[in-house]
């Protein structure tokens, strides 16, 4: 299965952790890593090249750190300018149909605080919604989530465990049983 992972963290080279995945997958087969914020800094989106990069893999992992319980803004900008009306959605769309998307993403809350009586009052599943109704919208299947929480505690065998578990799950993960 061809992977792309389509990173969209602002400033990777100052992420500990996202800088850590994208080293741990270099050298997995069938993955390709497409850096957004580095293909666009002027955030001039290339739509028929970032269209074909969709078309010639069969999952799509958007890998960010949480952003006021979001994506990073060009992610939301990606999302508009490239997923159109007959080619991601509408009655002639078929370029989506059934590929496969997951999101990576990394916060800075512990896993207590997302959670219906923790700090954040929200669950990471409850604060993905979007990305898995955008994902139901243009016929794909969301998978699900990767996550990586309590970022400020970094130590080496942290990054070192999550780097081989976000591994394990490129290698495994399985859309969710409904």
């Amino acid at each position: 299965m061809k992977t792309l992972i389509i990173v969209t963290h602002p400033n990777i080279e100052a992420s500990n952790w996202n800088k850590a995945w994208l080293k741990a997958v270099r050298d997995e087969g069938d993955i390709t890593i497409h850096e957004l914020y580095k293909e666009y800094p002027d955030e001039n989106i290339d739509v028929p090249r970032e269209q074909k990069l969709i078309e010639d893999h069969d999952r799509i992992i958007f890998q960010y750190p949480l952003y006021w319980y979001s994506s990073p803004p060009l992610l939301k900008k990606w999302f508009d300018k490239v997923l159109l009306y007959n080619w991601a959605y509408g009655p002639n769309a078929t370029k989506t149909t059934g590929k496969e998307i997951g999101v990576a993403i990394s916060t800075y809350g512990t896993t207590e605080s997302f959670q219906p009586t923790g700090f954040n009052r929200f669950t990471l599943e409850e604060i993905l919604r979007p990305i898995e109704a955008l994902t139901e919208f243009i016929s794909a299947t969301y998978l699900p989530h990767f996550s990586l929480n309590d970022t400020s505690d970094v130590t080496n065998e942290r990054l070192a465990q999550s780097s081989i578990d976000y591994v394990h799950y490129l290698r495994t993960v399985k859309p969710a049983q409904r």
